[in-house]
């Protein structure tokens, strides 16, 4: 999400600046590695798996027999019948099972030669299979294969540190963002170090270290923050609990995980994206325009930075509300379709923390422009 990152000129920045980017990150990156290291969760916080729990392979169909069904099914999908799948690992491969044919809700649609993935289960009678869903690895693979080829070609060596940091992105997450949580730490103290962790790795190794680099890091630290604090009193205030369905209730109960906290820890992490790209943005049109315009003073600077990150904002904000629409489409029909009062539904939990997650995110991203841009219009003033 967010529009794309100018390019920096790393050669315009001059030593004492560079001196400078380093005494300003060298505490927060010294900060970032020791509360890291203070969070990393010192158990392993995966849950044993019971000897008699359903086993997922991967087959492929090798023939379906179908039968007419003794009456009407409600959600039938591939009718009735059974299905012989071959199973490609584990202790039954190369055995060929049988398994009823899918249906209900969300059933995967069948066909021969079709890679599904097999629940292999215990019943009085002996193993239970159970057709579940297509076995999606290898268009994974191309889809992934597509999107590094394109954004290498595009991008060159600075599409490859883009995924560089992509994989750093999803590596401090997974090892260390949700380990933490699961083991108890506080969320949102753990999103922040998390995500200081990300933007001292990514924005240095897919723009350089520059000072617009470093101003830009700045502004996103200060914003994220201001972010976190807002996210932290709308939640407070509006009484928001983070349990507002099904999944939400299981990871609560199940991992005895801070749902309020985790909350305000995913408003933290999906901002982050969005802040970073405006940040970025900014530091580098207020270093062009200082380029372009030596004469400019500390005041012309901040007005031309803040008159593009007025364009920016207005269009990104659009992008943020479409973003989570997006990711709330069944959400928002249910709201449509219900013929309870709109008011009554709208100021419901589960719409409501979708509201503060996109206001309190475009919050956060107002004050990124100013703060960024003064910094920016600074850090260009010393340098001339």
């Amino acid at each position: 999400m967010g529009a794309h990152h100018p390019r920096h000129v790393a050669t315009s920045d001059r030593g004492p600046l560079r001196r400078v980017a380093v005494l300003l990150i060298a505490p927060v990156a010294v900060l970032t590695l020791v509360a890291m290291v203070w969070l990393w969760p010192d158990r392993d916080v995966s849950q044993p798996v019971p000897a008699d729990a359903p086993t997922e392979l991967d087959g492929e169909v090798v023939a379906l027999e179908r039968e007419p069904c003794p009456e009407e099914l409600d959600d039938e999908v591939n009718g009735c019948g059974t299905t012989r799948v071959r199973i490609a690992e584990g202790a039954d491969q190369g055995e060929d099972v049988t398994a009823p044919l899918p249906n209900g809700p969300g059933a995967p649609l069948i066909a021969e030669g079709d890679a599904v993935q097999v629940v292999r289960s215990t019943g009085p009678d002996g193993p239970v299979y159970a057709v579940v869903d297509h076995q999606r690895s290898t268009g994974l693979l191309v889809v992934g294969a597509a999107f590094a080829l394109a954004v290498i070609a595009f991008g060159r060596w600075r599409g490859v540190s883009a995924l560089a940091g992509l994989a750093v992105t999803f590596g401090v997450l997974v090892l260390f963002v949700v380990p933490a949580i699961l083991a108890g730490e506080p969320p949102v103290l753990v999103a922040l170090v998390g995500s200081a962790a990300i933007m001292l790795t990514v924005l240095y190794l897919t723009h350089g270290f520059t000072m617009s680099t470093t101003v830009a890091l700045m502004g996103t630290l200060i914003s994220l923050g201001l972010t976190g604090l807002l996210s932290a009193v709308a939640v407070a205030g509006l009484h928001l609990t983070g349990f507002t369905d099904d999944l939400a209730t299981s990871v609560g109960t199940s991992y005895s995980v801070n749902m309020q906290g985790l909350l305000l820890a995913g408003i933290v992490i999906g901002s982050l994206g969005v802040l970073d790209d405006v940040a970025i943005t900014q530091a580098a049109t207020v270093h062009e325009v200082a380029r372009a315009n030596p004469a400019y003073g500390l005041g012309q600077l901040y007005r031309a930075g803040t008159r593009v990150g007025r364009s920016h904002i207005a269009s990104v904000i659009n992008t943020i509300v479409l973003a989570y629409a997006g990711a709330s489409l069944p959400l928002l029909i249910l709201v449509v379709a219900s013929e309870a009062p709109l008011a009554g539904v709208v100021t419901s939990q589960v719409i409501t923390q979708e509201i503060v997650r996109s206001a309190v995110a475009t919050l956060g991203l107002i004050a990124a422009v100013p703060v960024t841009t003064g910094l920016a219009a600074l850090a260009a003033r010393r340098a001339t």
